[in-house]
């Protein structure tokens, strides 16, 4: 049997550091939190917190307090500073990832102060969309009595269940752009039964049965995640969502994040190994995290073999979604796997082999990465091309691109390199007919000298090798590039012309933004660009919107998934 992993990539993480929460509702230091994870050598650690609610919306210690405005702005502002501060104090040492808990409190003002609190949530990971609260103004979790309450009102058992999927169905389709998660499915069964045609949902007629399944099938269709929750195993009524709902779930391709919803320092890190081991007997094999609302995929084995394996697909989702819009994100991409990555083909249904092609090839619409952490071969093709070895400082390369474009000169392809020591070298593979480079050589030697130590053109070179290690972006839309994945890079597809590409080296240049590494690809007269960069994100991301219509897609791509 192969072993399972000790830890978990929380979504539903803990409940911390809420500050003047007059109910105690997850109180503890984010600190010592965080402290305690790196003692226990954990990657990382996930913090959640609720977004405020209406007034209408109390549990009954809440109202006891006489306060009406629970978990109120000033935690809930303030955590996003909060949780940028911590990233900086433990930079290097553990990922931190934060959530929001988005309450449902019906259609109207609280749909429109739920997007309101989604907006004030600067750089959440993830959004979990739950029900906490019926229309009525009780609790679905609250005390034993509300709950009896709110039966009473209901009139019965299944008309209780009735009115709460409704309200999850309600809420699917309000929050569907706003939310990856579905916050504990089956959240009534704390504190009433669960009724018969329930049980056996996959089977009965019952219209209730129905409803719930057409709850699932919703989720499905949003492609949103599914929240499997230990917060109920802790309190005795069993895990959320129950088994047989989570197997159906599995059926219907749902992903499911695991987390502990814990409250409490002192019960970090319970149940990790036991949330894996639940979802493995309804046939998962994997689930998601998240980072900046992107999904990241996780194995549940402790195998580190396949924990590469995994790093590498998510860094290819990352890519492809941040060349994607905001819906675009929410289609299902598909999957083609092939060398050792080949084994991914019996985990996700519908993948499609590559043979021994050793890369993940992920594809939404008409957009698609390929990537791998082979190193490339050395091609050695003989080619016509230009070296420079020049100073590696920002604006180096944009000098060069525009003494070629002053000349007429098309660079078709291009390698660069760092050398991290202050130079770097930079190789142009040049079309026939195109311009006179040796005037552009002439012009840049004469202007710019003491930037550039080596200029040099030959009808018939051989490419040099300046792959390394690494993760690759080996193909964008098809068309070849292999370049190592970096921190921070930038992904263009434009028209393939001279002076297209200078644009953008020049936008670069009047930022101070460096360019570390560049690839260069083409297919007829559309380009392609990577290139790994280092500036400040803000102004990069100004600038990219500014290029023109030469550019038909210029995005800054940020990795955060581990």
């Amino acid at each position: 049997m192969r072993k399972l992993n000790e830890f978990i990539w929380e979504t539903h993480g803990i409940h911390a550091g809420t500050e003047n929460d007059h109910v105690k509702h997850g109180i503890d230091r984010l600190e010592d939190i965080v402290d305690k994870a790196i003692e226990r050598n954990h990657p990382s650690i996930t913090f959640i917190i609720h977004s405020p609610r209406l007034t209408n919306f109390r549990y009954r210690a809440e109202k006891d307090t006489n306060i009406k405005f629970i978990r109120g702005d000033r935690s809930y502002l303030n955590y996003p500073k909060r949780i940028a501060n911590l990233r900086e104090k433990y930079e290097g040492r553990i990922n931190i990832k934060y959530g929001v808990e988005l309450e449902w409190m019906g259609p109207d003002i609280g749909l429109l102060w739920s997007r309101s609190k989604i907006f004030q949530a600067e750089e959440a990971d993830f959004v979990i969309g739950s029900v906490h609260f019926a229309p009525e103004g009780l609790p679905y979790d609250g005390s034993q009595e509300e709950a009896l309450e709110l039966l009473k009102l209901r009139g019965s058992l299944e008309n209780y269940w009735n009115g709460y999927i409704n309200e999850m169905i309600e809420m699917i389709e309000s929050f569907g752009d706003m939310i990856q998660v579905v916050g504990h499915l089956d959240l009534p069964k704390l504190n009433v039964e669960v009724p018969e045609v329930l049980r056996n949902f996959e089977s009965s007629s019952h219209p209730l049965a129905n409803k719930f399944r057409t709850l699932l099938e919703i989720i499905a269709d949003r492609d949103l995640a599914l929240d499997v929750n230990m917060a109920g195993e802790f309190k005795g009524v069993g895990v959320y969502p129950s088994q047989n709902i989570l197997k159906r779930a599995f059926e219907l391709q749902i992903p499911v994040a695991v987390g502990t919803d814990t409250h409490h320092v002192r019960y970090y890190g319970h149940n990790f190994k036991e949330s894996l081991q639940y979802i493995q007997r309804a046939g998962y094999e994997q689930y998601v995290s998240f980072s900046k609302l992107i999904p990241e995929k996780r194995t549940i084995f402790d195998d580190h073999d396949l924990k590469v394996k995994y790093t590498i697909l998510n860094k290819g989702i990352e890519l492809l979604n941040q060349r994607l819009d905001a819906k675009s994100r929410r289609i299902i991409p598909d999957f083609s796997f092939g060398g050792s990555f080949s084994e991914f083909v019996d985990i996700y249904k519908n993948a499609t082999g590559m043979g021994d092609y050793n890369a993940v090839r992920i594809r939404k619409g008409n957009k698609s990465v390929t990537v791998s952490n082979e190193t490339p071969m050395d091609s050695r093709e003989r080619v016509k091309g230009l070296f420079s070895r020049h100073l590696d400082k920002p604006g180096i390369l944009s000098s060069l691109f525009n003494s070629l474009a002053s000349e007429g000169v098309n660079v078709e392809t291009a390698r660069l390199h760092s050398n991290n020591d202050g130079t770097a070298v930079a190789f142009l593979t040049l079309g026939e007919h195109n311009g006179n480079i040796q005037n552009a050589i002439e012009f840049v030697r004469g202007t710019d000298q003491g930037s550039f130590m080596e200029l040099d053109f030959n009808d018939s070179t051989e490419l040099p090798n300046f792959f390394g290690e690494g993760v690759y972006l080996y193909e964008l839309d098809g068309v070849e590039l292999k370049m190592a994945l970096s921190d921070k890079m930038i992904v263009t597809k434009h028209e393939n012309s001279p002076g297209v590409l200078l644009i953008l080296l020049s936008a670069l240049a009047s930022k101070h933004v460096n360019i570390v590494d560049l690839r260069l690809g083409k297919r007829n007269k559309i380009g392609y660009s990577a290139l790994a960069v280092e500036g400040d994100s803000n102004e990069i991301r100004a600038l990219l919107d500014k290029l023109g219509e030469q550019y038909y897609e210029a995005n800054l791509i940020e990795f955060h998934s581990m």
